[in-house]
């Protein structure tokens, strides 16, 4: 039998994720309202609590907006997305467990 085969490599090449971003880096946290998206996987939530009470008291962070998936395989909804983009600065999703 001579089947062909084809391999695919999932790895990007160098440098192509950088000269594809359309958003400016941060200069600083303060004021800004950062969004979490939880993918509902166990303590996430927990290390979200964290994070966000870090950044609001050392970071200045104005105010933190919560998302969660209903499942960790599926994508988060286009209410979320334009939720985030509408109200936030930051996105910081997660996996726990």
């Amino acid at each position: 039998m001579n089947a062909m085969q084809n391999i695919l490599d999932p790895v990007a090449p160098a440098g192509v994720a950088a000269a594809a971003q359309s958003f400016r880096p941060l200069a600083t946290l303060q004021g800004k309202v950062v969004a979490f998206i939880d993918n509902s996987k166990p303590n996430f939530s927990l290390l979200a609590d964290d994070l966000a009470e870090l950044l609001m008291a050392k970071h200045g962070v104005a105010r933190v907006v919560r998302h969660r998936k209903p499942t960790a395989s599926v994508s988060a909804s286009r209410e979320v997305f334009a939720d985030i983009q509408k109200e936030c600065d930051l996105v910081i999703t997660g996996s726990g467990d």
